[in-house]
This record gives structure tokens, sequence and C-alpha cells, in this order.
């Protein structure tokens, strides 16, 4: 018992150790924990077992829940399966080596955990997000500076605007509160003033939205359909919202069902 909770601390420490860099590298773990390489090699095959950790070349970066933000934690245990599932088909969008702006809605977090250890130029406004990518040597990271907001852990307002407005970035990924035929909502008057901005200085707008999203609406819009490129959602979206989306030209992108590796591709005619 005693040996098993030792073990229990060393593999929370860890995890958190993972969390709090986003990336870890093998000798960077058994310095911090002042253990062997093989002990630390057997709790990380725990941890990716529990779904908290994936190796990768180099080391380890965090899989797990997303950071404890009101933000995030709103109804994120009823949809946390489609969120991840959207999150690995945008993955596919994005390509080595791209400029690829992400915003800190929790779907686009999942998104971002996918792509640490890959060669991106990132910029984001979002603080949890720009932790996962501050200790990747592969990734140039541009955080964007203004007010920020505790709550979502996002910057915004005029001086985040000011500075998005000197970059151009091949892909923005942004998410949403709610979608309707009118367009794309988010809560916050100044966050959606930001993404106007964000979605103006990008050459593909991806927006990441569940399928709960759909026919709601919230306190602020961000643009019409027409202005999104391509929406990523899970197989439970309706047929007549993929046709109501197309007929916009918006390209539309269904991540697959659970147990498929792949992903279906709808494109507007």
């Amino acid at each position: 018992m005693i040996k098993q909770a030792v073990a229990d601390e060393r593999r929370g420490r860890l995890s958190e150790l993972i969390r709090q860099r986003g990336f870890a590298s093998l000798p960077e773990l058994v310095t911090q924990l002042a253990v062997s390489e093989s002990t630390v090699r057997r709790d990380l095959d725990y941890l990716e077992e529990s779904g908290v950790a994936r190796r990768t070349h180099g080391g380890v970066f965090y899989t797990g829940p997303s950071p404890k933000l009101a933000h995030f934690d709103h109804g994120q245990s009823s949809n946390w399966d489609k969120k991840r599932r959207i999150a690995n088909a945008a993955a596919r969008l994005i390509e080595d080596n791209d400029t690829v702006l992400l915003d800190g809605g929790s779907t686009t977090y999942e998104l971002a955990q996918l792509l640490v250890g890959r060669p991106l130029q990132v910029v984001t406004n979002s603080l949890p997000v720009a932790n996962l990518f501050s200790s990747s040597d592969l990734t140039k990271l541009v955080l964007i500076g203004g007010k920020v907001d505790s709550r979502a852990g996002v910057t915004i307002g005029p001086y985040a605007n000011q500075m998005l407005e000197t970059l151009n970035v091949r892909r923005a990924v942004l998410s949403v509160a709610g979608i309707n035929e009118r367009g794309a909502y988010n809560s916050e008057s100044l966050l959606v003033e930001t993404e106007r901005v964000m979605m103006s200085r990008a050459e593909e707008v991806i927006v990441v939205a569940d399928s709960t999203k759909f026919g709601r609406t919230s306190l602020a819009l961000m643009c019409p359909l027409a202005e999104i490129d391509t929406l990523v959602s899970d197989h439970e979206l309706s047929p007549e919202w993929i046709k109501r989306l197309q007929d916009a030209g918006v390209q539309v992108r269904l991540a697959a069902e659970a147990g498929d590796s792949e992903i279906q591709t709808t494109t507007h005619s």
C-alpha cells in the first residue's frame, strides 16, 4: 500500500509537470523528479494509457483535461468526446510550417494539444494555449498582448486588436458559443471584436463547433455564415445544417464517429 501511494504521488507530480509545461523532455522530467529514467518511462506508460500524456520524439506532451477555467468547464463533461474528435479532424487541416492563429476556446485548446511538437508558427491570444507551446523547440510562438479576461484566459481589447492588425496568418481557427441562420456568435462583445480582427488577418477562417452549438445564439454576432471558409463539427450535425452551410459557401468537415480513424468531408456545391 505504501509503495502504491508513493507511485501515485510521483505520477501526480509527473502529470502536473507535463501539464504546466505543455511539453517536457525525458531528461528534464528525470531531473525534476529525482528518479531513474526507467521509472519515468514506466510512469509515462501509465499516463499515456490513461490519456493524460502522449510521447513523441524528444519528449512528452500533455493531452489531459483542459485548464480549470470557467469558460472551459461549462458543458465540458457532456461534449468532451465531440470536442476531442473535432480537434482531431481540424488537426488534419493544419500543414507543417503553417502560420496558424488559435483563439481561446475549449475545442481550440484540444486542437492545440495535438499540434504540440509540430513545426509551426502559432499566434494566439490564449494564455493556456501559449503555455502549451512555450517549451516546444519546433514551434515559433507569438502571444498577443492586451487586456486579460481572467475567466477565459485570453487577451482582448484595443491593444490586442492593434497587434493583430500588424500580423498575417495562413489559417485562423476560432471557436463559437452558437450558430444560427444569421451566423456565428460568441458570448462577449470585446472577444468578438478581437475575433473579427483575427478573421481579417487570415487567408482561411476555420470554425470548430460541436453539433450542440447549432440553432443557438449568444450575445454578440461574430460573422455571417458566408465569412467562414471551413467549419469542422461532429457526425451528429444534421443534414439540414450541412446544406445551409454549403449554400452559404462553407466547406463542412465532419469528425468521424468513435472508433473510426477517418473524417468525412463534404464541400459546398
